[in-house]
């Protein structure tokens, strides 16, 4: 097994308002030295804006606002932005988050070209209710059963709200693959991948072309015992000489709840549709008191790395409440991976 640090806990929520509950699940870019990380700040009334700091190297803050960067605009963010992931592509940087109204949670973007102002891009997953996706994404096969018992709402309007299918983890990688710009997002259980020439291609015929293909835009399942109720999409795909290295969150249900473990798999360089290699347990899970007790038990969400030399750097939400840090030695993660390779017959 591979071994992996856990650096411990690294930014804390504070009394002012915005993050007086908790801070979790931040994205992180790294410049330089300087890793600048946007996160998940949370109020007492459970309602979430994104904060930010700077970190000196992978694990000294140096700077933190003492106000949200970004807040909740228009009605699909009525009740907050949630989960960060950043990368920059041709220059420009892509923040992805989740939007949520109080029924919908929903894959966003937010672009920018110097990390202080933000043009908003809106929803651009899927905005559809699950008897329509249903009926689209089993047009041509079988819908795993899963799929139902994790759907939010199949027919009920509530409070003039349409329920959607719940679209979150939105995750892009961090550049054009073969030009097209690729993206993994999350429609419980699996992880889907998608790819679009330009954002402007993301409308509702490019959707609904998509889930008339559903089970050929599936690219990872859960399969082992840690990952076995539900996976979904963690940090930016990482491009390393082995394919591009994908940190996950994998989650087993157990008897005293969900438990939430990092994971890793790896994807075809040209193809990243084509899953690789993949490890059979988990990189790391809950076993240290702020992983195993906090506003939601036995959770370890990454959702940013940064690389220093030949070690990764993996953040990520503990116990949804604070955020720590795990590293590993990037060369002996990929060795790790290579003797799992999957081999297609």
């Amino acid at each position: 097994m591979i071994l992996v640090k856990k650096e411990g806990v690294i930014l804390r929520k504070t009394p002012l308002d915005f993050e007086s509950q908790a801070v979790l699940n931040p994205a992180v870019i790294k410049q330089g030295n300087l890793v600048c990380m946007f996160y998940r700040a949370v109020s007492k009334k459970n309602y979430s804006t994104i904060g930010f700091c700077q970190l000196n190297g992978p694990l000294e803050i140096t700077k933190r606002l003492n106000l949200p960067i970004l807040t909740p605009m228009g009605d699909t963010e009525s009740r907050g932005i949630e989960d960060p992931r950043i990368v920059k592509i041709d220059g420009c940087y892509y923040l992805t988050y989740t939007a949520f109204d109080g029924f919908n949670a929903m894959g966003s973007l937010a672009t920018s070209l110097d990390l202080k102002t933000f043009k908003r891009h809106g929803i651009i997953v899927p905005v559809i209710s699950f008897p329509e996706f249903k009926s689209l994404a089993q047009h041509k096969c079988k819908l795993n059963e899963k799929y139902s018992r994790f759907a939010h709402d199949k027919t009920i309007i509530t409070m003039n709200t349409r329920l959607l299918v719940w679209d979150k983890d939105l995750v892009f990688f961090p550049r054009r693959i073969n030009n097209q710009l690729y993206f993994l997002h999350r429609i419980k259980p699996d992880i889907q991948i998608a790819s679009v020439n330009e954002l402007s291609d993301l409308n509702k015929l490019f959707w609904t072309n998509y889930l008339l293909n559903f089970n050929h835009n599936i690219l990872l399942t859960p399969k082992y015992d840690h990952e076995i109720s539900y996976i979904g999409g963690g940090c930016p795909p990482i491009e390393t000489t082995e394919g591009w290295l994908v940190i996950y969150h994998g989650v087993h249900d157990t008897t005293k709840g969900y438990v939430y473990s990092a994971c890793a798999a790896l994807l075809d360089l040209e193809n990243p549709e084509k899953e690789i290699a993949r490890l059979p347990y988990p990189l790391f899970k809950p076993e240290t008191a702020w992983e195993l007790s906090g506003e939601v038990d036995s959770v370890c969400f990454p959702s940013g790395t940064a690389i220093f030399g030949d070690t990764l750097y993996i953040y990520y939400g503990a116990a949804d409440e604070q955020i720590a840090c795990a590293s590993v030695n990037l060369s002996a993660l990929l060795a790790e991976l290579s003797t799992f390779r999957i081999t297609i017959l």
